[in-house]
């Protein structure tokens, strides 16, 4: 494996297969793994606030024998108080890796070429790979051969999108992303996304339209306003409840699966009837980051372990 994990097109599809299989592996056995990471201290930055990103890395990090050092905006912002690239070269001296959750993908970029050890994003403005691996070992977990699968996104063009998509492109699912008019995703980004996909018997298709949806396996939803930006739910009810998921789109795409990588705003995005639904495989997901990304680490600072 490469050393940093920025925009999770660093592993071709067999890595990520791997890294799937070792992630699963983690899960059913994880008395093996347990010293995996055993004298190893990984810092875990935040510029942005954090539920499940942070309690899955530091408690996974426990869980597999290391040390986890939180930081947040209360010890400096990267770039203000000290630049990004001190922050890379001193954290180095003392850390096995750095896990960081930041606003934009240039620090991670800044931080990668000054730190000595890896770096994993653990969300920037354009990335979220590691919310993408958890999402991708729950459509293996529930459907198993995922290059078999049709997955339908429905919302705003983000970093979960382009996370989303890139992976599929990579693992050869097929992948709609149904976005109102304004909102698609990065062109750059989907353009890449595209020929990544036709090199592996796939496709890649933006939307405005929820039909594009219809016959998708999995329909994923994320918040219609990403985290720091202030525009009010209500202000965009308008523009993206046509895309909201619940029951009757289920029953108009045939989809089996309801993803969301959460924080959920009820009856907006998604409807609670679905959320709570047997379809919905939103905690089973929530529980896989954990997995998903201790398999990363493993394989970045362990790999006698994978």
């Amino acid at each position: 494996m490469t050393q940093h994990f920025l925009t999770g097109l660093e592993l071709k599809q067999a890595q990520v297969l791997q890294l799937l299989t070792l992630a699963q592996n983690i899960k059913n056995q994880p008395k093996e793994y347990a010293q995996a990471l055993a004298g190893q201290s990984i810092v875990t930055l935040y510029e942005k606030p954090s539920l499940r990103t942070r309690l899955s890395f530091d408690i996974g990090i426990n869980k597999l024998g290391g040390h986890a050092v939180y930081l947040d905006q209360q010890n400096g912002a990267m770039g203000s108080r000290e630049s990004v690239q001190d922050f890379a070269l001193n954290i180095s001296t003392w850390a096995d890796g750095i896990v960081a959750r930041v606003n934009s993908h240039c620090t991670l970029t800044t931080m990668a070429e000054y730190a000595s050890v890896p770096v994993v994003n653990s969300l920037c403005h354009l990335y979220h790979p590691c919310q993408a691996l958890a999402d991708f070992l729950t459509l293996q977990e529930v459907h198993g051969d995922v290059s078999q699968l049709k997955l339908a996104y429905l919302g705003e063009g983000n970093n979960v999108t382009h996370s989303l998509m890139l992976l599929a492109a990579t693992l050869g699912t097929d992948f709609v992303a149904v976005c109102p008019k304004g909102h698609s995703p990065d062109a750059q980004i989907v353009k890449q996304a595209e020929q990544i996909a036709a090199a592996n018997g796939a496709s890649v298709l933006i939307s405005d339209r929820v039909e594009a949806a219809v016959g998708a396996n999995a329909l994923y939803a994320d918040t219609w306003v990403s985290m720091g930006n202030d525009v009010p739910l209500e202000q965009v009810k308008q523009t993206f409840m046509p895309y909201q998921i619940n029951q009757a789109l289920l029953e108009k795409t045939g989809a089996s699966t309801v993803l969301h990588c959460q924080p959920a705003h009820r009856e907006y995005e998604i409807t609670s009837q679905v959320m709570d639904g047997k379809n919905a495989k939103i905690i089973q997901q929530a529980q896989n980051r954990m997995h998903a990304q201790n398999a990363l680490l493993v394989s970045l600072l362990n790999p006698n372990y994978v």
